[in-house]
């Protein structure tokens, strides 16, 4: 071997050892930074004609581990996405008040059916009927209160949403810019740990948000790719947009750089998105919606036990509510017997109207009366009510009142009473109500799959299937078809081509509720993008009326009041029976009489038949034990989602914990190496003075 060999041999040695002193220096130096990954040396042995003739940098490397990498992403997205919908869980349940306290919101109803209770033992009472109407409107107060805070959170998370978007669109583009800078440095054979770093930082914060897959390129830098595939970010940064709906649900898509603008669905399973994603879409609606429903029922019992009752003296006139239908509609379907009495002041019934809907037959004051038929009963009943009463319809809303002082009574058939969509006459029109509504939940049209529709032909609604990992599957729009029937519009509805066909039946129920069922395994869901349709003039829509989409369902809770007529006058209240038995000349409305009272005080008992509603399948029950369940299962699904934060917060630590030990600096190490490298540069120093001796005894020969 030459002694330049050995100069070239000991000078590459010396430069190997002057790099790992320069890395060691610079790990050292870093040991608190945060993300810094610790840096190793990469050298290899330089042959020349099968002999070593030195060692050569072949790069200086970050110290990371992909799988590790890998495991730690995972774990952030888990994380955020538990997390997101653990606080937003957690705010919801306080919305409702502590379940173990005697102040939450369902203690509330015991308080209304306890203030009846009370007024039933003084019936006469103004007070006790006035405190009674407060705890009804307090637990209405609070029903909105909670749906005014719920729909917050989900504005809350509209918000979160779309920042959330924004700053992942600049990680994207920050990722992308840093692979130029690492490539260009790998080419040049600079170091490019620390690009390498901020880029790993970066993509640490992005699966924060979502759910991503990393894989290196060959000339530096990574290529992140979405779930399904879709190049985010290494060849071009894509843009991630948030499709927000007022109405319907929201739904992320993405515009690739090289797509030319069209956008793509995008769809993610893990991260911070996802849960505010799921919260905004599922959660929160769910929520809501088996709120109405409770709310719904409550107020409907409470309107049943005050229909099939009377104040004293019987008021001259009672109005109902909107049934959104037109007269024909309306009449159609009842079933049984009921009766209208026109009553004095001292409740002497006047003139008794007995209504057979099966027969289609009246009877006026024990005589044969005029037939009917859907489409005359209110001229026919006018008739009967000759010049002592009146009865109209407008606006889908039925109204009775009498002349010359008298009052009007409604009361069922004892034996046979009458019934539509599970309601008396009285119940079904509101005519008695004690709370009212702006809307029409419970959505129990009583309609059939042969009644008119009464839909403008021609207006459309635009519906939005999503699948059950929230990514919209498509949008359709379905036009109100010439047809007249409520089939006619089932069948538009159900179209495979222009409506929901492929993916879900609507249909009719008993009671004329409208549903829909998906087809799939995989459960599709349904919500309205924009609803044009009219039910006649100035009529609801066929999502209010039929109460489709989560953004119908969810608001019903906040529509309710006491009826404006009992709030300014108690003594309206229904706590009296009318009794059909009484003899000719003789009171059928007792003054006292705490019948109807006793009925409002035991509302709460009576079993009925709650719908499917936020994800909870339909079930028979006392108003009280469905509202027990459903304050326990608003806490289980908090303190699981809690339970699931943590869970995935300790894997999450665990996972970081690991990947540090394998990236970060261990301090005791670095030394080690530090005097193995100051050892090996000694070693080459020595050799290089070794080196120049033999060329001093070699030049002195001469």
């Amino acid at each position: 071997m030459s002694l330049n060999t050995i100069l070239n041999t000991a000078t590459s040695g010396m430069m190997a050892a002057q790099t790992g002193l320069r890395v060691v220096s610079d790990n050292i130096a870093n040991v608190n930074t945060a993300g810094y990954v610790r840096k190793t040396v990469s050298q290899s042995n330089l042959v020349s004609n099968g002999m070593g003739v030195g060692v050569n940098i072949d790069a200086i490397k970050r110290a990371t581990d992909r799988f590790l990498q890998s495991a730690s992403l995972n774990a952030a997205s888990d994380s955020g996405r538990a997390s997101a919908l653990s606080s937003a869980l957690d705010n919801a349940q306080k919305l409702f008040g502590d379940p173990s306290a005697s102040t939450n919101f369902f203690s509330m109803l015991d308080d209304v059916y306890s203030s009846f209770s009370q007024a039933a033992d003084e019936p006469s009472s103004s007070l006790l009927r006035t405190q009674a109407l407060t705890k009804v409107e307090d637990f209405l107060g609070e029903s909105s209160r909670i749906t005014a805070g719920l729909s917050n959170l989900g504005k809350d998370a509209d918000t979160k949403i779309s920042a959330d978007v924004d700053r992942v669109n600049v990680l994207l583009k920050q990722i992308d810019e840093l692979n130029t800078d690492i490539t260009r440095a790998k080419t040049t054979g600079v170091d490019s740990t620390g690009s390498e770093n901020i880029q790993s930082g970066l993509i640490d914060e992005l699966s924060g948000l979502m759910n991503v897959q990393v894989s290196q390129r060959a000339n530096g830098g990574v290529l992140i790719r979405s779930t399904e595939g879709l190049s985010l970010a290494g060849d071009g940064a894509a843009t991630v947009k948030y499709e927000q709906s007022p109405t319907a649900n929201g739904y992320l898509t993405v515009t690739l750089p090289n797509s030319g603008g069209q956008p793509s669905p995008l769809y993610i399973s893990s991260g911070e998105l996802k849960g505010l994603m799921e919260l905004r879409n599922t959660e929160l609606p769910a929520l809501q919606d088996q709120l109405g429903e409770f709310v719904s029922r409550a107020t409907e019992e409470l309107n049943r036990a005050s229909n099939a009752n009377s104040a004293v003296p019987a008021p001259t006139s009672l109005t109902g509510r909107n049934t959104g239908l037109d007269a024909t509609t309306a009449f159609s379907g009842f079933t049984g017997k009921t009766t209208i009495a026109l009553t004095d002041s001292s409740g002497v019934i006047q003139r008794r109207i007995d209504v057979d809907f099966t027969a289609g037959t009246m009877t006026v004051d024990g005589a044969a009366g005029p037939s009917f038929t859907p489409g005359n009963f209110l001229t026919q009943l006018n008739s009967a009510l000759g010049t002592d009463g009146q009865a109209t319809f407008s606006d889908g809303a039925l109204s009775l009142s009498a002349n010359g002082g008298l009052g009007v009574a409604v009361a069922d058939d004892a034996t046979t009473p009458s019934t539509k969509a599970g309601k008396g006459f009285s119940h079904y029109f509101g005519l008695n109500d004690i709370v009212r509504s702006t809307g029409y939940s419970p959505y129990e049209t009583g309609m059939t799959t042969a009644s008119q529709h009464g839909f403008t032909a021609g207006d459309t609604i635009t519906l939005r299937l999503t699948d059950v990992e929230g990514g919209r599957i498509r949008d359709v729009k379905v036009t109100v078809p010439t047809g007249g029937t409520m089939q006619d519009l089932l069948t538009a509805m159900n179209s495979r081509s222009d409506g929901a066909g492929q993916y879900g039946t609507f249909s009719l129920d008993s009671k004329g509720a409208l549903n829909f069922s998906s087809n799939s395994a995989s459960p599709v869901t349904l919500s309205v993008v924009e609803d044009n349709t009219e039910r006649g003039t100035g009529g609801p829509t066929l999502s209010q009326l039929f109460g489709l989409g989560p953004s119908e369902r969810s608001t019903r809770a906040s529509s309710y009041a006491v009826d404006a007529t009992l709030d300014s006058n108690p003594s309206r209240l229904a706590f009296a029976k009318l009794d059909l038995t009484a003899a000719a000349g003789t009171s059928s409305l007792a003054v006292g009489d705490a019948r109807g009272a006793l009925a409002l005080a035991k509302a709460g008992d009576s079993t009925v038949n709650f719908s499917a509603a936020g994800g909870v399948g339909a079930a028979t029950s006392s108003v009280l034990r469905y509202a027990a369940d459903f304050s326990g299962s608003i806490a289980r699904k908090a303190a699981a989602a809690e339970s699931r934060k943590d869970a995935t917060a300790s894997v999450k630590t665990e996972v970081d914990t690991q990947r540090q030990s394998q990236e970060g600096v261990n301090l005791d190490e670095e030394l080690i190496n530090l005097t193995t490298y100051q050892q090996a540069f000694n070693a080459s120093a020595r050799l290089i003075q070794a080196s120049k001796d033999m060329y001093d005894v070699l030049t002195n020969l001469i």
